[in-house]
């Protein structure tokens, strides 16, 4: 394999090169990597080093053991995209399932705030969903999703999207969600979000903005939610 700098552990080089080959498409989602041993052989280094690179891959959740099968690469399904990415609960606990609705989707030229969150350049399109999210039947949250277009040919003939859209992405254009930045503050519902939230104007909201990033480092979308969280909570595990 290709020589790196001293100081970097050997691990890391065999974790840089089975990254590279994911992105790459050397192995699809849900499809197994070839084995410790083969790939120690491959790559030249030991099955031990191998072991740790993928130990590392797993941690990250770009990759998941199957007890007796071996190592596949992760899979975004609608359920999982939902648990991972989704962290609104219900006020008991339990974990609050969306629905989607009132979806639109269009192409327009990018603005300035999303040239800088996406990193695109100037005169780059971009893809705009709106949709509201429903819990229980009640609508929650209202979105706004931005996706720099020449990363999603075809997307305006994807309507209706699936209610988790990580998966289409993973499955539909080869990129795989591994990191999502988000910053939260609280507003106030201006007079439209009221009527389609069905809440007083000036309720409380929950404003959440997230720009999720692919394997590669790729920023794949900027997400903005605007939450009524009167009956759900925003709710993250850190350990």
């Amino acid at each position: 394999m290709d020589e790196a700098p001293h100081y970097r552990p050997l691990y890391r080089q065999v974790y840089d090169s089975l990254v590279r080959q994911i992105v790459d498409g050397a192995w699809r989602p849900g499809e197994s990597l070839p084995s410790e041993q083969a790939l120690a052989a491959k790559l030249g280094v030991s099955q031990g080093t191998v072991r740790k690179a993928l130990d590392t891959l797993t941690v990250e959740n770009l990759v998941e053991r199957r007890q007796g099968k071996g190592t596949y690469v992760a899979e975004h399904t609608q359920e999982r995209s939902l648990f991972r990415f989704f962290r609104l609960n219900n006020l008991d606990g339990s974990r609050a399932v969306p629905t989607s609705g009132g979806e639109t989707v269009k192409q327009r030229a990018a603005r300035r705030d999303e040239i800088a969150k996406l990193k695109l350049e100037a005169d780059e399109k971009v893809f705009e969903v709106t949709r509201t999210r429903f819990v229980e039947g009640v609508p929650m949250i209202l979105e706004k999703i931005v996706l720099p277009a020449k990363l999603f040919p075809g997307f305006e003939r994807r309507s209706p999207l699936p209610n988790a859209l990580y998966s289409m992405y993973q499955h539909d254009y080869g990129l795989n969600i591994v990191a999502a930045n988000e910053e939260l503050r609280s507003d106030l519902a201006r007079k439209d979000e009221a009527r389609r939230l069905k809440i007083a104007p000036g309720a409380p909201l929950l404003h959440i903005e997230r720009v999720a990033i692919a394997l590669d480092g790729t920023r794949v979308e900027w997400r903005t939610s605007r939450c009524n969280t009167r009956h759900v909570t925003y709710a993250v595990t850190l350990s």
